[in-house]
């Protein structure tokens, strides 16, 4: 039994932490990066943490730090002011040269325990530097590929290479600052190590609460393809309709469209052109029981990305009991074991994608629920509470669980 002024090692692991996240996009924003670390700071606040985060506001003005829902959990957020990105269609940033500035207001104001930074471009340079200088440890989170922030800069492609080197040789260093450095599969962290030339990083799931989705196993009454997510460039979605465009009529195949975008109206005028009007429907952003919905009643999910460091909207989908058919790039392998729980393709293939769709939606019954059950097998590894656990041996510098 220990004495009232000492702390045994038990107790001392479970004291509640205060944590900072820094986040360049976060909600309302719609994509992997923010989902991710609403889901995280949700997470953390449910297991008892302090939590607060740091993110733009959606006008140029601060906000002060106020309380916000998220995923149904309070938490403290700190918006800073924030301008739009012009050629985006709705991506906001805090001007680079004051992210010292405000990192310095916002770690004076919370005294943070650990940050955990989600990206190495505005916030999350800032806080990592200023944590540094101040002795906060700063464990980071790579949840980017600088090729598709150029996709969005208008510029030459040659200045455009220039800046991807410049951007990478800045992740560097701040990626040198910091106890640990993450990504979302071991595919991600093998890229990031090779493209920057570090060891270490550390392949942590962004997780996912199966008990939020309603698998249904078994053949469906029509054939439906659904894609979610960012309707951009690097996602490849004319392939997907492409691909839908030379399937055998007879199948009858439908295509959901979930997701916003600056390639929206691209891709609706490439509907148009391929004939596929009737079949193909852009729901834009739903809410969370929709997409439920949506996933329920799809029989296959297609992924033609060529980017995805993990892919939030594929273990939903796996979740929901859907074959997946998938690129055979980045990190999209980890999840699409070829056979088993569906198919890749070569990526940009949209006769080789529609050879694939084909395969899922000709399959006997007994194929088809095979890897249906493969998908709810294979997601099964990325439970939310493991990522959880895992993140908080980091902020602990403890040994991380198996």
């Amino acid at each position: 039994m220990t004495s009232s002024d000492e702390v045994s090692p038990r107790s001392e692991s479970a004291r509640p932490l205060t944590i900072l996240i820094g986040c360049d996009t976060f909600a309302p924003d719609i994509n992997g990066a923010a989902r991710f670390a609403e889901r995280l700071a949700a997470g953390l606040v449910q297991r008892g943490h302090r939590v607060h985060v740091v993110a733009p506001n959606q006008a140029w003005r601060r906000a002060k730090a106020h309380t916000e829902v998220i995923e149904g959990e309070p938490m403290t957020l700190h918006r800073l002011p924030s301008l739009r990105w012009l050629p985006h269609d709705w991506l906001r940033f805090v001007l680079p040269w004051r992210s010292k500035y405000y990192a310095r207001r916002v770690l004076k104001e919370v005294q943070p325990d650990v940050v955990h930074i989600q990206s190495h471009i505005v916030i999350g340079r800032g806080l990592s530097r200023i944590a540094h200088e101040r002795g906060i440890p700063v464990i980071a989170t790579n949840h980017v590929m600088a090729e598709n922030i150029l996709d969005h800069t208008l510029l030459p492609d040659r200045v455009n290479a220039w800046m991807t080197g410049a951007a990478w040789a800045d992740a560097l260093r701040t990626f040198r600052l910091t106890r640990a450095v993450t990504t979302p599969t071991r595919r991600a962290a093998d890229f990031l190590e090779k493209t920057l030339g570090i060891t270490g990083v550390v392949p942590i799931s962004c997780g996912i609460d199966r008990s939020n989705y309603r698998p249904v196993i078994g053949a469906r009454e029509h054939n439906r393809m659904i894609f979610v997510g960012r309707l951009t460039a690097e996602k490849q979605i004319e392939v997907a309709l492409q691909a839908l465009a030379q399937l055998d009529p007879e199948l009858m195949v439908s295509f959901d469209i979930v997701g916003g975008g600056d390639q929206r109206r691209n891709l609706e005028l490439l509907t148009q052109q391929l004939g596929l009007s009737d079949r193909v429907t852009f729901h834009g952003r739903i809410s969370d029981e929709q997409l439920r919905a949506l996933y329920s009643r799809a029989s296959v999910f297609v992924i033609a990305s060529i980017a995805e460091l993990q892919s939030i909207a594929t273990m939903e989908a796996m979740a929901s009991a859907l074959p997946i058919v998938a690129a055979d790039a980045v990190a999209l392998p980890h999840l699409v074991a070829d056979g088993e729980n569906g198919y890749l393709f070569p990526p940009g293939d949209a006769v080789a994608l529609a050879d694939r769709i084909t395969r899922v939606l000709t399959a006997t019954p007994d194929d088809y629920e095979r890897m249906q059950q493969a998908s709810l097998d294979g997601v099964a590894v990325h439970d939310i509470d493991r990522t959880l656990r895992t993140f908080e041996a980091l902020y602990r510098d403890e040994p991380l669980p198996e």
